[in-house]
C-alpha cells in the first residue's frame, strides 16, 4: 500500500507568488512534518535570498 503525499506550496508574502513547491508522505507526525517544512522554508529563504519571515508555507489542495 502506498503512503498518502501532502503537497505544500511556499509563498512570498511579498509579492504573492508561490517560489516553490513540495511534497511530504502523509506517515510523518504532526511535529515531523512541521519541522521539516520548516527547514525547507529556511532553504528556500536562503536560495532566494529572502527573509526567513517573508516565506510562509500552505497546504496545496489543487495538486492531487
Amino acid at each position: 500500500m502506498k503512503a498518502g503525499k501532502k503537497h505544500y506550496k511556499f509563498i512570498n508574502s511579498k509579492t504573492g507568488y508561490v517560489i516553490y513547491h513540495h511534497t511530504i508522505t502523509e506517515t510523518l507526525t504532526e511535529a515531523e512534518a512541521k519541522a521539516e517544512l520548516e527547514k525547507i522554508k529556511a532553504e528556500v529563504a536562503s536560495k532566494n535570498r529572502l527573509f526567513l519571515d517573508t516565506i510562509y508555507w500552505e497546504e496545496d489542495r489543487e495538486t492531487e
